[in-house]
């Protein structure tokens, strides 16, 4: 046999490779810029560090060793210097692409680590290929700083799939409003009108609070915070707070609550404490030109009826009265199921000193 016709068998014996083509191999070298294969050819494979990864900061020796099995796509079966030269990072993002497109028609819950924390939203890799989860999208709520997700493992749904437009739209929004609307539909299916139940304050306006029930949000207004008066929420309530709140109505998905809890209304024991007779003290709580009402306890106002303020004439309460003033005075009435009572400072004066009628000796 010629040698000729024995390399030529040789040759033939060995297998052969296209550009285009996936093969696997072994890795027999590592270097500071490529990986080298035995991938069973008569040259050898090489991976560039460009070709590895997208990521320029990534340590070849750190992450791929002597021994591991790879498989990598044909770039150049001859580089002009007889080597084979193979890409890893574009053979991972076609098995991400389709990775996703898989995702994409089944409406699959994914989970990755965000790689970028953009202006406009973030970035997270699957499987080599990146995916945009625009700011909009990231949460159910407008979040002005997206810093606090950088590194962390997010889930989300891709909701739109064009990897020639190199557009992979993933959405985050989307499940958190689905398990929102799942625990919406919970909590309503558990409570009910008249319940006593715990939530947190989210947020606190001029005009009530709005607590977070584990589920859906209920309105505490102004009017229900306490059976005495409110000013200002913000004054009372910090966002955070813990509180057990009643449920005083349930209209569709709107939830309307109550610190005025029945067994604490004051109207329970006011027929002793402010019984016909009594002599009480109260505090101006607001005027009008014909009387003044007085608070006696939180929720119990009393009428102090102009005429009733002095023995003197008074044309108008604010004439010797003052918001904010502690006052005392004599229950005149009382009468529980309206809710009224009525008080009288001039009848706690001492009554002027009869004239003495003159006798004419």
């Amino acid at each position: 046999m010629s040698e000729l016709s024995f390399e030529q068998m040789l040759e033939d014996s060995v297998k052969t490779i296209r550009n285009g083509e996936i093969v696997q191999g072994t890795v027999i070298d590592v270097k500071e810029d490529e990986i080298i294969l035995n991938i069973g050819y008569k040259a050898d494979g090489i991976i560039t560090k460009n070709e590895y990864s997208n990521d320029a900061g990534v340590v070849l020796s750190n992450t791929v060793h002597v021994g591991d099995t790879m498989e990598a796509k044909v770039l150049k079966v001859n580089d002009g210097e007889g080597q084979v030269i193979l890409t890893y990072k574009r053979l991972a993002a076609e098995k991400g692409n389709k990775r996703l497109e898989e995702a994409f028609e089944n409406q699959e819950v994914l989970k990755a680590a965000v790689t970028q924390v953009l202006d406009g939203g973030l970035c997270v890799s699957v499987e080599e290929t990146r995916v945009f989860i625009p700011a909009s999208l990231v949460s159910d709520t407008y979040e002005k700083d997206l810093s606090k997700y950088s590194n962390q493992e997010i889930e989300f749904v891709i909701t739109e799939f064009n990897p020639r437009r190199r557009r992979i739209i993933g959405n985050r929004k989307q499940l958190l409003l689905a398990e929102k609307a799942e625990k919406q539909k919970e909590l309503m299916e558990r409570i009910h009108v008249g319940d006593a139940v715990t939530g947190v304050v989210k947020n606190v306006t001029d005009f009530g609070a709005f607590i977070d029930l584990g589920g859906a949000d209920g309105l505490l207004h102004i009017s229900e915070m306490s059976w005495g008066r409110v000013e200002n929420p913000k004054k009372v309530f910090t966002v955070g707070e813990e509180l057990r709140v009643l449920i005083k109505d349930i209209n569709g998905d709107k939830i309307a609550l109550s610190l005025k809890f029945p067994e604490e209304n004051p109207w329970l024991t006011a027929a002793e404490k402010f019984a016909v007779g009594n002599v009480v003290n109260g505090k101006i709580a607001r005027m009008t030109d014909f009387g003044a009402f007085v608070e006696l306890a939180p929720g119990i106002d009393a009428l102090l009826h102009v005429s009733q303020i002095s023995r003197d004439h008074v044309a108008k309460p604010a004439d010797v009265l003052s918001i904010g003033q502690e006052i005392e005075a004599k229950v005149v009435d009382f009468n529980g199921e309206d809710k009224k009572i009525s008080l009288s400072m001039k009848a706690l004066e001492a009554a002027a000193p009869a004239e003495e009628e003159y006798v004419e000796e």
